[in-house]
């Protein structure tokens, strides 16, 4: 075995798998990934590093390739799924094509959301997601904390949300088309799962004309009041920022944006 595949030995043999690359660590989730071939399929494993990551193996399971990568198998902390080889979406963006891009991740979300069989795994609720921001003491997120409040005391069209709909976590499976990827798994305001497009894939799409573009789109594509999703954008917005303050990260794209909403009025 290669260096570092210790960890992930029991589930190559359970499944059978062969390595084809090396393992890949998520900075932020310290979830590992390795690149397999289950037979002739192209394969993902992942070994989660916590329950929020093994909750959201059990929702991809549930989604059963609707939207979401193709489930193989998955056992305690591993997932096998369906591995993407397409070009990334944020090559669109960075080649012009930002109102394609977003149509590809408005059809994701629409078939994340769709209306299942069964009932949905269980997940905790949105509200526990902006505890951050809730409790932040930061004069600056004074109006978002507001408005994130108002949002939650007020909750319209609940499903299972990814909660992470971004640029990275769509990608592309070929004949299967752009399917999402790490779902975190979180019961709330369809809504929400539309306002992290906003400030990526990068700080240079976070203008103006930009906002205004995508909220105009995925309000009329996804059939949402566009005050009600631009406040969703002012909220999350809040929340990345007191995420990146509670780690210390860089937040000039979720500040460019609260800057682009609250200097609007």
């Amino acid at each position: 075995m290669g260096a570092g595949l210790e960890d992930f030995e029991p589930w190559l043999a359970l499944w059978d798998l062969v390595p084809e690359g090396d393992v890949i660590s998520m900075p932020v989730t310290r979830s590992r990934l390795l690149p397999v071939r289950a037979g002739a399929q192209a394969a993902m494993l992942k070994l989660a590093h916590s329950p929020d990551e093994r909750r959201g193996g059990a929702i991809m399971a549930w989604w059963d390739g609707q939207g979401a990568a193709p489930v193989l198998a998955t056992q305690e902390e591993a997932l096998l799924m369906v591995r993407a080889t397409g070009v990334p979406l944020t090559q669109q963006v960075l080649a012009g094509k930002d109102e394609a891009a977003t149509a590809i991740l408005c059809q994701v979300v629409a078939r994340l959301h769709a209306p299942r069989d069964s009932g949905p795994p269980a997940a905790p609720s949105l509200a526990r997601q902006f505890s951050a921001l809730i409790q932040s003491t930061d004069p600056t997120l004074a109006r978002a904390r507001r408005v994130a409040s108002g949002l939650l005391a007020t909750p319209r069209d609940p499903v299972l949300l990814h909660g992470d709909i971004h640029h990275g976590n769509v990608l592309d499976f070929g004949s299967e088309g752009w399917l999402a990827i790490d779902p975190w798994g979180l019961m709330g305001e369809r809504a929400y799962d539309y306002a992290n497009i906003f400030p990526n894939p990068d700080l240079a799409a976070v203008t103006a004309d930009r906002f205004a573009t995508r909220l105009a789109q995925i309000a009329r594509t996804a059939n949402l009041e566009p005050a009600r999703l631009r406040a969703w954008a002012h909220a999350h917005a809040g929340l990345s920022a007191a995420w990146h303050a509670q780690d210390g990260s860089d937040p000039a794209a979720p500040r460019a944006v609260l800057a682009l909403i609250e200097g609007a009025g």
